[in-house]
């Protein structure tokens, strides 16, 4: 079905196909309907899997025309809250709509000048608008549309007291769309009372990881681990690569190491400048940074197309965590690849990963490549087999599948 079929307005249907997309994803074919038909709605979906558009295609349709804001959306951090705008911006662009974006980590006067000037969409992080609410710079007394997006994410930073306060703020009488990776019963809980009689859809198996990503891990002794990222970057036939880290400290270490390697390279976290975590993120979509390092802050719905590998330098202390940040490949199904460095002491992290993905990770160990020995080699088959490692054919150092770097 396509978009100008699920009773989106012309203008809106202008926008979206002027973005590039033709057809509807099934969260979008799903779900716009329900919120046209004025419905709460949570909707649990995977990462990639076109969420954003999902809810911002109906409200622009719904409010029609410029006026008072009358839409607010949260998201968790600020690249989220940035990328949404830009969203909304791109699908309206041939209505006369107004969004703002609020977000701290930059001064308050432009994002003031902005709402002075009148906006009808508001997409903000909960911490700078209860900042700019409080100092009467906005109010929320016309807001009918209440998005919570990422509210897993939000849950995770501590955010729901926050979002507790702004919803209270907000008039009662509004429509209400949660959309969240997960739902566990904090977010229930949450849903019970910020929802009125919804509308639930699920799009994939929130434990599942994307069919089309590939999985490997590579055991290796602690002292080791630096040596064998960056064999695996030599040997890897990719065009962009995502590293995550489990610490800030430790993305700013790898990136200068990696730095020296003669990579480009750009590191993300929440200590880097907004301008700086702004020029990293815009430098690897653009191409400009081939590797970005960086902590969780990127796991969670940023849209970076064709990031080809992932790996996990730690590896996540959270199970879920895996899935969102593998979730940064193999997006809008094509394929990707996602290595996981894994040390005697991350063992138990690699197994409660597995639990509960309900899948076994491969294990593979890099040939000629000078191992340290670790008590994971000990009585520990490491599996090669190619039916089970796509991954393998970009791996030069394997005696069936050698390959070149792509440049």
């Amino acid at each position: 079905m396509p978009f100008k079929q699920l009773g989106l307005s012309e203008e809106v249907v202008r926008g979206v196909q002027a973005a590039g997309y033709v057809e509807p994803t099934p969260i979008q074919l799903r779900g716009i309907p329900l919120i046209l038909a004025g419905k709460d709605l949570i909707g649990a979906a995977q990462t990639g899997t076109g969420k954003t558009a999902a809810f911002a295609l109906p409200i622009l349709t719904l409010l029609k025309t410029h006026g008072k804001c009358r839409c607010l959306v949260l998201e968790p951090t600020r690249e989220l809250a940035a990328q949404v705008e830009t969203a909304f911006h791109e699908y309206g662009r041939f209505t006369n709509m107004k969004t703002a974006v609020i977000f701290g980590g930059v001064g308050y006067g432009n994002q003031k000048q902005e709402l002075q000037r009148g906006v009808d969409i508001v997409v903000a992080t909960p911490g700078r608008l209860l900042d700019l609410l409080g100092q009467g710079s906005l109010h929320l007394r016309d807001v009918n549309m209440l998005v919570l997006d990422e509210v897993d994410r939000m849950l995770d930073m501590g955010f729901l007291p926050d979002v507790r306060r702004i919803v209270n703020l907000c008039p009662k009488q509004r429509q209400t769309l949660l959309f969240s990776a997960t739902v566990p019963p904090e977010i229930g809980q949450l849903a019970a009372w910020v929802l009125r009689n919804p509308e639930k859809i699920e799009i994939g198996a929130s434990r599942s990881p994307a069919e089309t990503v590939t999985h490997a891990c590579y055991p290796v002794a602690t002292s080791q681990k630096f040596q064998l990222l960056a064999a695996l970057l030599q040997r890897t036939n990719f065009d962009s690569v995502l590293i995550f880290s489990r610490t800030k400290h430790g993305a700013d270490k790898i990136a200068t190491r990696l730095r020296a390697e003669r990579h480009s390279v750009a590191a993300l976290h929440s200590n880097r400048t907004q301008r700086e975590r702004v020029e990293a993120l815009d430098g690897f979509k653009s191409g400009k940074y081939e590797v970005m390092v960086a902590t969780d802050i990127a796991a969670r719905g940023l849209d970076v197309e064709g990031v080809t590998h992932v790996i996990n330098y730690d590896v996540p202390q959270h199970p879920e965590d895996y899935v969102h940040r593998i979730g940064r490949t193999g997006r809008a199904q094509k394929v990707g690849d996602a290595f996981t460095l894994v040390t005697i002491e991350e063992l138990e992290y690699l197994r409660a990963i597995e639990r509960f993905i309900g899948q076994t990770i491969p294990q593979l160990k890099l040939e000629n490549f000078d191992y340290v020995l670790t008590p994971l080699f000990e009585g520990k088959q490491i599996s090669g087999d190619r039916r089970s490692v796509r991954a393998v054919r970009t791996m030069k150092g394997y005696s069936f599948s050698p390959s070149r770097k792509r440049r």
